[in-house]
């Protein structure tokens, strides 16, 4: 199996998922999670997590307004939770099929590739 790189997967465009499909078994999730640093898989398998500690409510709201510039153009949105004015976490999962797809791992890449006004 291939893995790529999150510059591959940064290159990728989300592909519709209306269901249908299985979700990628936790063995598959762990590969390709090699290649998104910080990056971290739920449990069960079904979400992809990242926390970031910004540097302030301003910079956390900016990069919630980038992330939803770069989910609404893939069409594929995460979960985001803003809490104590500066502590963002984003999770992924492909709510159609109850687990994670390609999309995933797409829309990490991007985010990761966002700027980011870190603490």
């Amino acid at each position: 199996m291939v893995i790529p790189t999150i510059e591959e997967w940064g290159r990728k465009k989300c592909r519709s998922c209306e269901g249908g499909v299985e979700p990628l078994s936790v063995s598959q999730a762990e590969v390709y999670l090699k290649a998104l640093p910080g990056w971290q898989l739920s449990a069960d398998g079904t979400t992809l997590s990242k926390s970031f500690v910004m540097k302030g409510f301003a910079e956390a709201v900016q990069l919630i307004d980038a992330i939803c510039g770069v989910a609404e153009a893939e069409d594929h949105h995460p979960d985001l939770h803003l809490t104590g004015y500066r502590k963002l976490m984003i999770q992924l999962s492909t709510h159609a099929i109850k687990g994670l797809s390609e999309n995933d791992f797409i829309l990490a890449a991007k985010i990761e590739a966002l700027p980011k006004a870190l603490k």
